[in-house]
């Protein structure tokens, strides 16, 4: 029997048919599953993957506002926007961070702190699909690299942007602040919408405080982007509304001339104009770049700023408290006179000192064998210490303080000055809440020379000399003279910074009336002498002068001397010396401008303090006016 006999070609043949009917079956079920799942999809689910597919290819991305810019009362650029390029990563389109940056790093310069800060701004994203800058400030030589190379670079973008540029530099950045990254506490407070096309927000000085101003509103675009998150083209486009303009009372001329007055010395300027109010100068010494802090500071000359004895980053003309010393005894002859412990007739004998017990302790006059025979008007000409320590001794000590609040001091006394301090204006309460003590008579002499427990900022005191000036009047100092809204017109400002519950409205101050309105004329009378007088403490500045000026020389001591010892400037370490001040008016019939200048260590207010008025007051009335 041969195998062709074994086989059942029958039965084969049913198996096969049998077993292609069963694999056509499988093969119709799974084609008519596969068009069922297809119509789910691209039919019932249409709207749905429409959707997350334009996610996939379609961006909304957000378009930054040009900030606002800033300029001097004489329409002098003080804040820009420059064009700038930096190399960006945008983390959903780049499959290795670290690769990425390693490959940029091998076609352009990228260093270790960009490197962290990177990662740092990356962690603190505010949305995806968020681009974040890797270096900035690119040169077109490093653009072309970039570009080169870009199919080595998913995700990586080379992006143009207007960075924050203050031309004038170190000259007013105590004065616009500066703009700087978002940090993390910012970005709990801030409107995350209103900020997506930026990283930026304002720091310090007019930058923070008009921040809302000169932010603008941010815009939006649709763009079509490809795998590799490159932008194939803008489908829909909203434009950003830019920020407001600002124009500033400050006089960009007289600040720089107020610069180069002080040189090299530690000190502070601030000069008002007496008819508005507004702040022409606001020197602090030594400055800085605030260009450094734009898109980042590196930390070697962070630390050099942050660590240098000079304190550049210290803005001393409203921080800055000062023993004001002298340039107070003004304002105590006003109280004084006002509360009836004296008048003009009232002479007392000065032999150098003052005992306010018998063998107690000496309270010294700078002169030391005294002046004789003052009255009020030679006790202010030539500085007479002991003429004040005689009226303070027997006046109430919160009485004089009331008066002397008056004039701004103890007060933030700025609108729109978001960073000033209030400086000290002590009293008895103040001493029993502050140090727990009871004051003693001691206290008031001390307070009216503008020594012991009394500070006080150059703005307090260029606010108080400009009330004075104006005999009584209250303006309240502020930088910024218009904003330049939307529709094109300019309008005045009416911004006021937010005060405690605890404090004393400033706005709610009124012109001061005195009793014998003649007290004014003849206050002003005696500062004129100060200046233009035979024996005036500041006479030398007042020389040639083409104009009247009413000064008040100041000096306030850094260290205590013994009862026993005498300053001796030659042997006391340069940071130990005293500080120099001056307040002044010009001219003294009709003031335009209110000057106060501190010069830290610089000795006496008359050699070290008023020459730098004098120049300042030159500039503005004499050099301004030709």
């Amino acid at each position: 029997m041969n195998n062709f006999d074994l086989k059942d070609l029958y039965g084969e043949t049913r198996t096969f048919s049998g077993r292609a009917l069963v694999f056509w079956f499988v093969l119709i079920f799974l084609t008519l599953l596969l068009v069922a799942r297809m119509f789910y999809l691209q039919v019932v689910q249409y709207d749905r993957y429409t959707t997350l597919s334009n996610k996939n290819r379609v961006l909304l991305q957000p378009i930054a506002p040009n900030r606002g810019l800033i300029y001097d009362r004489n329409a002098r650029l003080l804040a820009e926007n420059t064009a700038s390029h930096s190399v960006t990563i945008t983390k959903e389109h780049t499959p290795d961070i670290e690769q990425t940056i390693a490959t940029i790093s091998e076609i352009i310069s990228v260093s270790e702190r960009d490197r962290k800060k990177f990662m740092t701004d990356l962690k603190q994203r505010r949305r995806p699909y968020q681009s974040v800058p890797l270096r900035y400030r690119l040169t077109e030589e490093e653009i072309a690299k970039l570009a080169v190379n870009a199919h080595r670079l998913p995700g990586v973008s080379v992006e143009a942007q207007l960075v924050r540029h203050y031309p004038l530099k170190d000259s007013t950045a105590h004065v616009l602040g500066y703009v700087g990254r978002i940090n993390e506490q910012e970005l709990k407070n801030i409107d995350v919408a209103r900020y997506a096309g930026t990283d930026s927000i304002g720091k310090l000085g007019v930058e923070k405080f008009y921040e809302a101003e000169l932010l603008g509103q941010v815009g939006f675009q649709k763009v079509e982007i490809n795998a590799r998150g490159r932008v194939l083209r803008v489908l829909e486009r909203s434009a950003p509304a830019p920020g407001m303009d600002l124009q500033l009372y400050l006089d960009a001329r007289l600040q720089q001339v107020a610069e180069q007055a002080l040189g090299d010395k530690r000190g502070a300027v601030v000069a008002i104009d007496t008819e508005t109010g507004g702040i022409l100068v606001m020197v602090s010494n030594p400055s800085f770049n605030p260009n450094l802090f734009v898109t980042g500071i590196d930390f070697d000359s962070y630390a050099e700023l942050r660590d240098s004895p000079d304190l550049p980053l210290f803005n001393r003309a409203i921080r800055g408290q000062y023993p004001p010393g002298s340039t107070l005894k003004p304002f105590v002859a006003l109280a004084g006179l006002e509360l009836g412990y004296i008048n003009w007739e009232h002479t007392i004998y000065d032999p150098g000192w003052l005992q306010l017990t018998k063998g107690g302790r000496y309270y010294r006059d700078w002169k030391k064998w005294g002046h004789g025979r003052v009255n009020l008007e030679t006790a202010i000409v030539q500085s007479c210490d002991t003429y004040f320590y005689e009226m303070a001794q027997r006046m109430n000590v919160d009485a004089m303080h009331d008066f002397i609040w008056q004039f701004g001091f103890g007060q933030q006394t700025g609108r729109d000055i978001g960073e000033a301090l209030k400086g000290v204006l002590p009293s008895s309460d103040w001493k029993k809440n502050s140090l727990g003590q009871s004051w003693y008579r001691g206290d008031s002499l001390n307070l009216s020379i503008g020594q012991g427990y009394m500070l006080a900022t150059p703005l307090q005191l260029a606010t108080a000399t400009a009330v004075l000036a104006n005999r009584g009047r209250w303006l309240q100092p502020h930088l910024v003279k218009q904003i330049k809204y939307k529709d094109g017109e300019d309008k005045s400002v009416d911004k006021t910074v937010q005060k405690g519950s605890t404090e004393r409205d400033l706005t709610s101050l009124g012109d001061m009336q005195l009793k014998n309105g003649e007290d004014w004329e003849k206050i002003i009378h005696a500062m004129e002498l100060v200046v233009h007088g035979e024996h005036g403490t500041a006479r030398k500045t007042g020389q040639g002068a083409q104009y009247k000026m009413a000064g008040k020389t100041g000096t306030a001591q850094v260290i205590g001397i013994k009862q026993d010892e005498e300053y001796d400037e030659k042997n006391i370490a340069e940071r130990n010396k005293d500080h120099g001040l001056f307040i002044a008016f010009a001219p003294v019939k009709a003031p335009k401008i209110a000057i106060a200048i501190i010069v830290e260590n610089g000795g006496g207010g008359s050699t070290a303090a008023a020459p730098v008025a004098r120049k300042i007051l030159d500039a503005y009335l004499v050099e301004g006016s030709s």
